[in-house]
């Protein structure tokens, strides 16, 4: 490659792959096969997932928000399949993806009661599935885990909410996107506090089994402190020196060594702590996590910035990626 080809490719930036945070070809597979309309390698995938509860969670979210709009397609496969716990899981989360399309803007819930009627109306029609799945396949979490997003979708006391995360908890203790869940119910933007959910998340970080990315909650639980006291979302004003020495402690507790591979939320871990380090400054940290990421960018936190895909790509570039 000359040296114009090369100042070329810099100039378009990193191949950049949306809202596929994750190193799974079978996944891949099956997300693309399921935008055509062909659901049979998903369900193949989610079969094969049984008795991974990592790896579960990660299929059922993307197939779920793959599928949003199209729920109807996992009625019918489940009308000839009725036993069936994956298509019972994936219709319940799908719905629930569904239903976070229509949820309204806080600010204008006032004028907007007809639409908050439809999203809770929507919400309420993923608990069926969830619990027919959870009674099917009674040690999965994860329609624990889904549950969990039902009850804070639904702002639900928080009694119910507790005894959800009891639920998934006790069937999988280290479950990254059910401590991710219960974060978010923790957070002070869902009737939390920010020492209650700091506390959280650094018990997590520290109590995390070799090569989970559970570490990744305490930069999280610091992007949730300053979203939602709405402070201006400027490059250089993100993080207090305390808030950058607690998450460079928390760093130090990941080490994606893990027996069998890679944990299956490892690349959405790395836009975490890259995303963090990014805007603390903190070039060399921000640059080897982002580049860990391979152009796959999540949701959050970059969303937290703006639109995750401008974000991810602003910080690509100014950290030379």
């Amino acid at each position: 490659m000359g040296v114009i080809e090369v100042d070329r490719a810099r100039a378009r930036g990193p191949r950049v792959i949306p809202d596929r945070p994750w190193a799974d070809t079978m996944l891949d597979e099956a997300v693309e096969a399921a935008s055509r309309g062909d659901l049979r390698p998903a369900a193949a995938v989610l079969a094969d997932s049984r008795g991974d509860p990592e790896t579960r969670s990660l299929r059922v979210e993307a197939l779920s928000r793959t599928i949003a709009g199209a729920s109807r397609s996992i009625e019918a496969m489940l009308a000839y399949d009725q036993g069936n716990p994956d298509l019972w899981l994936w219709l319940g989360r799908a719905r629930l993806e569904e239903a976070w399309e229509l949820r309204p803007d806080v600010r204008a819930r006032a004028v907007q009661a007809d639409r908050q009627h439809a999203y809770r109306s929507a919400m309420e029609q993923a608990r069926q599935p969830l619990l027919t799945a959870a009674g099917i396949a009674r040690s999965d979490p994860v329609p624990w885990e889904c549950l969990m997003w039902l009850a804070i979708g639904l702002d639900r006391p928080r009694t119910d909410k507790d005894a959800v995360w009891y639920e998934c908890s006790r069937r999988w203790p280290t479950l990254y996107s059910g401590a991710m869940a219960r974060l978010i119910t923790l957070s002070p933007g869902w009737g939390g506090t920010a020492g209650e959910m700091l506390g959280f998340a650094r018990s997590a970080a520290a109590h995390a089994p070799e090569g989970s990315p559970l570490p990744a909650l305490v930069p999280l639980a610091h992007f949730e402190i300053v979203a939602a006291a709405r402070t201006p979302m400027s490059r250089g004003g993100w993080f207090s020196f305390e808030a950058q020495r607690d998450i460079v402690s928390a760093a130090g507790h990941w080490a994606e060594r893990r027996l069998g591979g890679a944990h299956p939320r490892s690349v959405e871990a790395h836009n975490i702590f890259g995303a963090a380090f990014y805007l603390s400054d903190l070039r060399r940290p921000a640059r080897g996590h982002l580049a860990r990421t391979g152009g796959r960018f999540s949701r959050v936190p970059w969303s937290h910035l703006g639109d995750p895909g401008q974000q991810y790509r602003r910080a690509c570039a100014r950290l030379n990626l």
